[in-house]
């Protein structure tokens, strides 16, 4: 089955409201494309001004951090109906930065996927490994783990809407790069280990992007894969780069 593509941009602690509105403008007219998904993820401040810049647009907002709880005394979190009610679309969980510095462990972002779902918000969800799992020879017994445990009483319908990301912990931000087929070898791995859960037909649904360090030199080769259907962009989302990415 054809899936249709999505482009994702994670911007990570970037951006004052003034600034993000301002990129919005420029890159509007660089993004478009109707046959792909084009998705802002961004701080929390961000949101509401940057769903009122896209308003018109073929751009989606997404959020980056949510708690699991619908409301109540967690000062200084945001939740699921909070994010919806502002007009977010999606929401990135599992990044390999929120599991390494804020030490969110897979029972964790198991319930965190649950709750985006019941709240009507679409997870992408992250998985990869270190460098160090990559040369022990482990990478997919570590990414099929984090599948499985994040997808714990998750229905095949639900997961079918879901977007999974694949990003090598070594090739976030560091200019390193998977190669296009060890990248399609992980997004297939990932597809069979889906299957194996629920059925092809699921795994033939569901979205996977490759993350490590996507870019408009490498985009077009990674894209060409049969079992990637999108990035999520890091840096290169943050600057006008990103429009060749939307349109390799």
């Amino acid at each position: 089955m054809a899936r249709r593509r999505i482009i994702a941009g994670n911007w990570k602690m970037n951006m004052t409201p003034s600034q993000a509105v301002a990129l919005c403008a420029e890159l509007k007219d660089l993004v478009v494309n109707d046959a792909v998904d084009v998705v802002y993820c961004v701080p929390a401040i961000d949101i509401v001004p940057v769903v009122e810049a896209v308003k018109g647009t073929n751009v989606h907002v997404g959020a980056e951090n949510f708690y699991i709880e619908d409301k109540g005394a967690y000062t200084g979190e945001i939740s699921a109906p909070m994010l919806k009610d502002a007009g977010v679309e999606y929401v990135i969980i599992g990044h390999s930065e929120r599991r390494e510095y804020f030490k969110e462990d897979d029972a964790f972002l198991n319930k965190k996927v649950k709750k985006a779902l019941e709240a009507g918000i679409t997870p992408i969800l992250c998985c990869g490994e270190s460098l160090e799992q990559r040369e022990m020879g482990v990478t997919m017994d570590w990414i099929r783990f984090q599948i499985k445990s994040d997808l714990v009483g998750v229905t095949a319908d639900q997961v079918k809407t879901i977007v999974i990301a694949y990003e090598p912990i070594w090739a976030i931000g560091t200019g390193k790069t998977a190669t296009s087929d060890q990248a399609q070898e992980v997004c297939k791995g990932i597809r069979d280990c889906i299957a194996e859960m629920y059925d092809d037909a699921t795994a033939a649904a569901v979205r996977i992007q490759y993350g490590g360090s996507m870019n408009a030199g490498n985009a077009k080769e990674l894209l060409a894969k049969e079992d990637i259907d999108g990035g999520l962009i890091g840096g290169a989302s943050l600057k006008a780069e990103f429009g060749s990415v939307v349109n390799a």
